[in-house]
């Protein structure tokens, strides 16, 4: 069943009425429906497309967060073959928020990252809502030493709220095992790309996105705190979430103006949650493109590239 945002009743409208109608004509076969489910579906496809052009941010903070968006489990089934999955971080235990392992992207063997919200209320306590306590950085730390010594390519599909801030996180070491990630990230030989698939909130992000091809999907966001806590913050109302939205600059279209991430992946009207199949073979595409470009460069050069990058960022605004 499709779930509806505020902004898309229009939409739920048209789409309410096509279901009527295909209930009645089920019901009986003489009843003909064809040319009036082609008028409204016309229709709520002009509304959907009209409705997605004009997006603000804090619409987009919401489809980003849609239910029905693909996670990460779902691009790894789509996109990633002899997927073996790698548990715990020899220290504690296992952290299910952060899923990690290796398999093969069209062929070639790679390392895989991401964040998992799950889809159910039964996989979303498991995993946490996506939030990785410092055993899921200390996992990924294990997973990146892996795959350098082995010279495997690294991707990470990223989409948390942000690390998880719990008591027991920050005794156990929280700020050091996301500095600990980020740091591996940057010493890294083999290229590494990181895609904001829904979410990318504060720490908890950039402990796997710190990458010589940083990508966002159309509709994703990405920022050092939520707008809900930002504005909880700065404007003492977290009820101008809204307002912070806008102030962050937090769409994938403001961050790449401002050289923060690389390139956009671009999602159909209706966002990801309603084209899965579509948006996985962007993130295919972009992807094969990505490894690609880095399959002749030397483990310093990659390196250097990933270090220059970021060392310019805002130093041209």
């Amino acid at each position: 069943m499709q779930s509806y945002l505020d902004f898309e009743k229009p939409v739920a409208e048209l789409e309410g009425k096509i279901a009527e109608l295909k209930s009645l004509a089920a019901a009986d076969e003489a009843v003909s429906i064809d040319e009036e489910v082609n008028r409204l579906s016309s229709r709520a496809e002009e509304a959907l497309a009209e409705i997605y052009k004009k997006l603000t941010p804090w619409q987009k903070t919401q489809v980003a967060r849609h239910p029905q968006r693909p996670h990460f489990s779902d691009y790894v089934s789509h996109l990633v073959t002899e997927w073996t999955p790698l548990a715990g971080d020899r220290k504690y235990r296992e952290d299910a928020a952060l899923q990690a392992g290796f398999g093969r992207f069209n062929g070639q063997p790679i390392a895989v990252l991401g964040q998992e919200k799950g889809n159910s209320t039964e996989t979303r306590l498991r995993h946490n809502f996506g939030m990785a306590s410092p055993e899921g950085y200390r996992k990924a730390v294990r997973i990146m030493e892996m795959a350098d010594r082995f010279n495997i390519p690294l991707i990470s599909f990223v989409d948390t709220a942000g690390a998880y801030p719990g008591i027991g996180a920050e005794e156990r070491g929280q700020a050091e095992a996301i500095a600990r990630s980020t740091e591996k990230c940057l010493e890294l030989g083999v290229p590494n790309i990181a895609i904001i698939i829904g979410e990318g909130g504060s720490g908890g992000a950039i402990a796997i996105a710190v990458a010589n091809r940083v990508l966002m999907l159309e509709n994703s966001i990405y920022s050092v705190i939520s707008p809900e806590a930002g504005a909880s913050i700065l404007f003492r109302d977290a009820a101008r979430a809204q307002d912070m939205a806008t102030a962050q600059k937090i769409t994938a279209q403001d961050l790449l103006g401002f050289g923060v991430i690389d390139a956009i992946i671009p999602e159909p009207a209706g966002g990801a949650h309603r084209h899965h199949g579509a948006v996985m073979e962007a993130t295919r595409t972009a992807i094969a493109d990505f490894l690609g470009e880095f399959a002749g460069k030397g483990r310093l050069e990659t390196r250097e590239q990933r270090r220059e990058k970021f060392l310019a960022i805002g130093t041209a605004l």
